[in-house]
């Protein structure tokens, strides 16, 4: 990093000492300049080490003389320049026994091929300090090519001060020069460079993204108009955004100093270059300075049933929640991007039923050509047998890191095809809806599979009158958050069915502000005062959810405040913990609801003294300066003390990218009759029904029906074994990042970086009616491994950087309420068990000939398991509950 602290001292003001005729720097006629070359990159986590970073070092002679210059322009000339005495070394220093490269000679290391390759000239072609032409032997190897322009990228110079476009080895960049005297500073912009078929990928989840930071400076000093020394550095710092600290710097190096001057060879005549070419050697051709796409082989590679035959005990059902299962899973997706549709498909039909659902996670997380089509080919949607591997292959593809238009065609042509299963339709729907929002953050909101899939979500909901496809439309408009549905959301948020404008008013808390108009908040107004018609507790909520979080006014504040107190008595306690809660948690409504507080008329001990168990709190699960996680748990019972609704959420927040990680959802209805109770206010008619709701990682998935209707309750009650029902379980691929860092130099780093996750979410919802208890559980049980490799690998020598970290967590959330007694008594608990986090790094270095050197190190820590804080109040209740709660039950 010198040279950039270098860069920033340099006035520009400096720049008519160099000579100021000199356009580019000029070769000597009849002299053979010979250098000294090397270049060499370092790879480590956190900040490279001279002592101890992965990577290597090329060293050889160089000689450069001049071909062919134009008699009328003496800046337009043809140089050759040949590199000899090549040797490949460590980078770092050391012992014998650990060097790999001891005793080795480039011959042997590469091979008589590569090495002659490598001896080959190439001859550069410059007009004024910029190249031209470069002129190299056809079907050499990638890498070899690669090198030589790096090498040849050094000798395009502007010895004035200026801001061009160059294009070298990186690409077609912006580059600044400065001159002090005889020295010359060049700073490329590495965020300008435009490279042609530079494969990648990132992931959408930004929280789970990459952030890279990049600097390139080379400092020339000139010797009678030409290059008498180069020392170039470029720095690459990728960071996890998740996780800052694990961050792996890699810095290029290349140095050219200038040894002797001896006589050369006499200058070609000639009146144009591309006859001198022809002259010389009419096998040479013009080619492109910037870096050739390299194509790797994996040699000795284990096949793709060698490979899952090597993990698939780690992807049982039993281990799902392990971290060996998320790393087999990420492992396995690299060897499934290389494979070919029929061995996916022969894998696909010869495992068992047990494995299977783990083998489609992968398969569709690979998210190639080749596994979508043998996936698509397997799964047959007319088959309502199939059920649970057409929902993980639909969940996997709602959860894609870089999703296509191909993907969403898919799920096109299974919707418009036969599907067997009610369940499966609805999900294929609503998968959609994810699948538009990810490809119109991508910029392809107008690509013909994205507008066909809007217009079969809006248009379905705006025909349709059964109320489940309203459910199902409006859940896929949940994921698909498009401004012009903002209308139909609206509408349906007053829709005389409680469970559909529910939907619609939790699909408008998903947009940004920005799209909250002064019709959706009037909506909103008149929905929760019931301006117009009466409307369930858990929509009136909702909607003040909306108010609250969408910059409301002092009025609409106040409004809402006083409605405290003719509110049915739960709503009163629910709305009360709701003020109390953004008071404590400061979010932008806390300044006006403060304001608001002021008016005695509205803050008095009759309205803030209310009764009652429901409750909103929010809370931190860390806050750190990388990253910021909040749970909140809303809870809202009807009157007779039943559970209405409870509502945990997650939320992550890193380099200002926000996450919703999750949201788990049970709403309960038409239970009064149990215990003979009198229903609230506009829930006099409603059917029994129990179900779960989950948001995973932004994602909307389909609700989950505990019971529904009366007999369906009383069956499932004495039938109930007490086993919580599975929400999700599965594999899933949050961070997904491949990009090809192009070194100034010519090699090039292999980044990969994936970040994998085995989740088990469940929920229940039990009764005991002779001790007048019930229990409403969620359980979040998964291992998260993150893993990153950094390669640069020129076939004959390898050396990389792996590291990675890994975590095994369970997160649960229980409600206890006793309706013995009135009022009733409630308790929440939220707590999270002790669990290891792991971080591991490894560095190696191999030779095609087997000879390797590898350094592993890791670290361990124990998280230590709590019980994350509620209110006061809740704390007391706890108390009470577990103090008479009868032994043998829960």
């Amino acid at each position: 990093m010198a040279i950039i602290f270098i860069l920033l001292f340099i006035s520009s003001a400096c720049a008519a000492s160099v000579t100021e005729h000199m356009a580019g720097p000029r070769v000597g006629s009849e002299k053979l300049y010979k250098y000294s070359y090397v270049t060499e990159v370092l790879m480590d986590r956190g900040k490279v080490s001279a002592k101890d970073s992965a990577g290597l070092k090329i060293s050889s002679k160089v000689n450069v003389n001049l071909v062919w210059r134009n008699p009328s322009n003496d800046d337009d000339q043809l140089m050759k320049i040949m590199m000899k005495d090549i040797k490949i070394e460590n980078v770092t220093a050391r012992p014998k026994k650990l060097n790999i490269f001891e005793g080795a000679t480039a011959k042997a290391i590469m091979g008589k091929e590569k090495l002659e390759a490598f001896y080959n000239p190439v001859f550069l072609h410059l007009k004024h300090g910029k190249v031209v032409h470069f002129y190299s032997y056809q079907n050499e190897p990638e890498n070899v090519q690669n090198i030589k322009k790096g090498l040849a990228s050094l000798f395009q110079l502007q010895p004035k001060l200026s801001s061009v476009n160059e294009v070298d080895v990186s690409g077609d960049c912006k580059v600044t020069y400065q001159t002090n005297k005889n020295q010359v500073t060049k700073v490329k912009k590495l965020n300008s460079c435009k490279i042609v078929k530079n494969p990648g990928f990132t992931s959408n989840i930004k929280v789970f993204g990459v952030t890279g930071m990049a600097s390139c400076g080379t400092i020339y000093t000139l010797e009678n108009d030409f290059i008498k020394t180069a020392f170039a550095e470029e720095t690459h710092i990728v960071r996890l955004n998740a996780r800052q600290a694990t961050a792996v710097e890699i810095i290029s190096k290349q140095k050219l100093q200038l040894k002797t001057i001896v006589p050369g060879p006499n200058e070609v005549s000639g009146k144009h270059v591309e006859g001198i070419i022809k002259s010389l050697d009419p096998n040479l051709v013009s080619v492109s300075l910037a870096a050739v796409p390299v194509k790797h082989e994996c040699k000795n590679c284990p096949s793709l049933l060698e490979h899952w035959q090597a993990i698939r005990k780690h992807l049982e059902p039993d281990n799902l929640s392990k971290a060996s299962a998320a790393r087999s899973f990420l492992s396995f997706i690299q060897r499934l991007r290389i494979a070919g549709k029929e061995e996916i498909l022969q894998m696909l039909k010869t495992e068992n039923q047990t494995l299977l659902p783990q083998l489609t996670d992968a398969v569709t997380a690979a998210q190639t050509p080749a596994a979508m089509e043998a996936i698509l080919d397997y799964l047959n949607f007319a088959n309502a047998s199939d059920f649970l591997l057409q929902e993980r292959f639909l969940y996997a593809s709602g959860f894609a890191s870089h999703p296509n238009e191909k993907m969403l065609r898919s799920l096109l042509n299974i919707y418009n095809g036969k599907i067997g299963n009610s369940d499966i339709k609805e999900t294929v729907v609503i998968i959609m809806g994810a699948l538009i929002r990810k490809m119109c953050q991508q910029g392809g909101c107008e690509l013909p599979a994205v507008v066909e899939a809007k217009h079969l979500i809006l248009k379905g909901l705006e025909k349709t009158e059964k109320h489940s496809e309203m459910k199902m439309y409006l859940l896929a408009l949940k994921n698909a958050r498009l401004p012009e549905a903002i209308p139909l959301l609206v509408k349906y948020s007053e829709f005389e069915i409680g469970t559909i404008s529910s939907i619609a008013v939790t699909a408008l808390q998903k947009y940004d502000i920005i799209f909250i108009t002064k019709e959706v908040k009037k909506a909103m107004n008149r929905i929760y005062h019931q301006n117009y018609k009466v409307h369930e507790k858990t929509v009136r909520t909702a909607a003040a959810d909306v108010i609250f979080s969408s910059n409301p006014s002092y009025m609409e504040v106040k409004n809402l405040l006083l409605s405290i107190g003719e509110l049915p008595m739960e709503m009163n306690k629910y709305m009360l913990s709701k003020v109390k809660d953004i008071l404590r948690f400061e979010i932008p409504a806390s300044k006006v609801v403060r304001q608001v507080l002021k008016d005695t008329i509205v803050h008095n001990y009759d309205r803030f003294s209310k009764s009652g168990s429901s409750s909103a709190y929010s809370g931190y699960m860390i806050r750190s300066p990388e990253a910021l996680s909040t749970y909140s748990l809303d809870i809202l019972y009807s009157g007779s003390g039943i559970l209405r609704r409870s509502n945990m959420d997650i939320n992550i927040v890193a380099k200002n990218s926000p996450l919703h990680a999750s949201q788990v959802v049970i709403e309960a209805q038409g239970l009064e009759p149990l215990i003979a109770a009198t229903p609230d206010e506009g829930e006099e008619h409603l059917d029994s029904f129990a179900g779960m709701s989950a948001i995973l990682f932004d994602v909307q998935l389909r609700p989950v029906t505990f019971f529904e209707g009366y007999s369906d309750l009383m069956s499932k009650m004495f039938t109930a074994t007490g086993d919580p029902m599975n929400v999700v379980k599965g594999l899933l691929l949050l961070a997904d990042h491949s990009q090809v860092i192009k070194l100034q130099s010519g090699l090039e780093i292999s980044t990969e970086i994936q970040g994998g996750m085995a989740i088990d979410i469940s929920g229940g919802m039990d009764f005991s009616l002779w001790y007048r208890e019930s229990k409403t559980t969620v359980t979040n049980k998964g291992a998260l491994v993150i893993a990153g490799n950094f390669t640069v690998d020129l076939s004959f020598v390898k050396a990389g950087l792996e590291i990675s970290f890994e975590s095994e967590a369970m997160l649960n959330f229980a409600t206890t309420v006793k309706f013995s007694q009135y009022p009733f008594l409630v308790c929440m608990q939220m707590e999270k068990d002790q669990f290891p986090f792991r971080e591991y790094v490894t560095k190696y270095e191999s030779l095609t000939s087997g000879k390797s050197y590898v350094s592993r190190k890791r670290r361990v820590q124990m998280i230590p398991g709590s019980e994350f804080p509620l209110h006061q109040e809740n704390s007391n209740m706890c108390k009470e509950v577990f103090k008479e709660s009868p032994s043998g039950w829960f």
